[in-house]
């Protein structure tokens, strides 16, 4: 059955009311609503098959099963190395090589790279570990919550292993079987990252500031007034401070890198042992083989439950923690996943009631003849930037955009435009993340920098429209003519010092410091 026009009322009132409430819950769970009565034409019985068949039946897919328990696993996984000391003692190990302030934003930097299996442990603990550091070599809070910030969902959107991969591989499943594809998800989901030109770019341009040392807009100033005056913060600022920092703190005095490293790598190397034995390895596939035909989700389940069992046999052999409190802070690492677990399994639900509709077959027939195949990264970009900057969520952007722009990419380009479409959708969300002054990230990384929260924002949008735009016209538009990937990243971050030594000002050099105007970053 072919409903049209009402066909597109569900994802259409999920972003206007995304928009509008700014909850990501509520707007979902609507949206899957409205779309169940449509198809039910009874209010009554819409609402009962929100429940029992698109809610409930998004959980009896055994791939959606498995990507949800990674995810509450990891976050389990995260839970305990917070606990036994390792995340501590790798931020010490990072800290005790800075030196100077070059070397202290570079050891952020880093740090933000090695904690990249969660983006919210990631800006809290490296805003709350480097603050006294970066506090000392005068440097202000506002430079320090953005690198915090640019470290944390870039890195763990493309890491191998991550809490974003479940996430991100889920969607691209769903997606991919909506248009009877048969390819892997993890396979896509490596495919996409050279595409994942905002993402990539933000983390070279935040080496590119830091090395280049000059800084423009509402950073150039924050500089300025630290360096001139050494406050950290604007008179006028009032600072964000988080109860969980602490939370993921060590209860304990010991302290060793080895305790987090171990257990990390224990997953790395179990996912890709694994793939390559679930992939058919053993029986003479190739490498390259046994990784496309691998089912991720069920390698990566066992990759994250063995990197847990790792990081308690550790902590229960070096005494540094009971069985009762390993379980303790499994359970509360754990409980952090609770929000993307929500997100994800409505998003499923949304995807079921769309692909029952024929929203996505809807719009192709609609836009095939009007938006031609080439801007399709571009615009594919843009649109889950706009509704992550709204909702301060990019998984929500990323659940709502990517079952219509799978099926767009592929009617309206072929399975060539679907790589870069997808990593087009999933690095847009992460810069309207960056800009958004309710993106749980940005508010974290606030929280963790203790920075003024508007003046992080104010401080980092310019840099991060700056990276967007430069992903726009040198990434995005020559992909969606099938420039290699490559050479855009390369041209993008050669424009990116091109334009931080054209427009940007040393905070050492007095004569140009003179013509910026020492004014409040917060107002």
């Amino acid at each position: 059955m072919h409903y049209r026009w009402l066909s597109i009322i569900p994802p259409i009132l999920t972003i206007l009311l995304s928009l509008i409430t700014k909850e990501v819950f509520l707007s979902l769970f609507i949206g899957v609503l409205v779309g169940a009565t449509i198809i039910t034409h009874n209010p009554l019985t819409g609402f009962t098959d929100t429940l029992n068949t698109y809610i409930v039946g998004s959980l009896t897919d055994s791939w959606n099963v498995s990507i949800l328990i990674f995810c509450l696993s990891i976050g389990g996984l995260i839970g305990i190395l917070s606990k036994n000391g390792g995340t501590k003692g790798i931020s010490n190990l990072v800290v005790s090589k800075a030196k100077n302030s070059k070397s202290t934003l570079f050891s952020t930097w880093l740090m933000g790279m090695l904690i990249f299996f969660d983006d919210y442990a990631n800006s809290l603990i490296v805003g709350s570990t480097m603050r006294s550091i970066t506090d000392k070599m005068k440097i202000s809070r506002e430079k320090l919550a953005y690198i915090v910030d640019s470290t944390a969902a870039p890195v763990s959107s493309i890491a191998l292993i991550s809490t974003w991969v479940g996430f991100e591989t889920g969607l691209i499943k769903d997606g991919l079987s909506s248009i009877n594809v048969d390819l892997n998800a993890y396979t896509v989901f490596l495919q996409t990252i050279p595409y994942r030109f905002y993402s990539l770019l933000t983390l070279a341009f935040v080496l590119i500031i830091i090395f280049i040392g000059k800084d423009f807009g509402p950073m150039a100033r924050a500089e300025r007034r630290t360096y001139l005056t050494g406050k950290v913060l604007d008179d006028n600022a009032t600072p964000l401070v988080s109860d969980e920092v602490s939370s993921l703190e060590s209860n304990t005095s010991v302290e060793r890198w080895y305790n987090a490293v171990i257990p990390i790598l224990s997953v790395i190397i179990i996912t890709i042992i694994g793939l390559y034995i679930n992939g058919g390895g053993l029986k003479g596939a190739s490498l390259k083989d046994a990784f496309g035909n691998a089912d991720a989700s069920v390698v990566l389940l066992w990759a994250s439950f063995g990197g847990t069992i790792v990081a308690a046999l550790m902590s229960l052999a070096q005494r540094i923690l009971s069985l009762k409190e390993i379980m303790e802070a499994w359970v509360a690492g754990l409980k952090s996943m609770t929000v993307a677990s929500i997100i994800l399994v409505l998003a499923w639900a949304l995807g079921s009631v769309n692909d029952k509709l024929g929203t996505s077959q809807f719009i192709v027939d609609i836009t095939k003849g009007s938006l031609p195949h080439y801007l399709l990264p571009v615009v594919m970009f843009i649109i889950p930037a706009i509704v992550a900057f709204a909702t301060g969520s990019s998984w929500g952007a990323n659940s709502i955009v990517m079952p219509l722009a799978i099926n767009l990419a592929y009617q309206i380009g072929g399975i060539d435009m679907l790589i870069p479409t997808i990593g087009s959708v999933l690095t847009g969300a992460v810069l309207g993340d960056h800009c958004s002054p309710i993106s749980d990230t940005t508010i974290m990384s606030s929280m963790a920098s203790a920075c003024d929260h508007i003046a992080h924002v104010k401080t980092q949008m310019p840099y991060a429209m700056t990276v967007g735009i430069v992903s726009i016209l040198i990434g995005f538009i020559p992909a969606g003519f099938g420039f290699n990937p490559y050479i855009s990243l390369i041209l993008g971050i050669v424009t990116l010092i091109a334009l931080v030594n054209l427009i940007g000002v040393k905070h050492t050099d007095e004569k140009r410091l003179s013509m910026i105007p020492i004014q409040s970053t917060n107002k």
